[in-house]
């Protein structure tokens, strides 16, 4: 048997911590450029004439 029950466990948990590690810094580039995002976006609505 190439993996054991332990290993196998050992693997989702480093799936885990990889995946919570994306998630993390996803939410910090978002935080960091979420008011740049919002405001690129204004100004295009207000280009095309959809201001609000």
């Amino acid at each position: 048997m190439p993996f054991s029950a332990d290993e196998q466990g050992q693997g989702l948990v480093e799936y885990a911590l990889i995946l919570v590690l994306v998630a993390v810094v996803v939410i910090v580039i978002l935080a960091l450029l979420g008011p740049a995002i919002g405001d690129m976006f204004t100004n295009l609505m207000e280009s095309l004439g959809g201001g609000a």
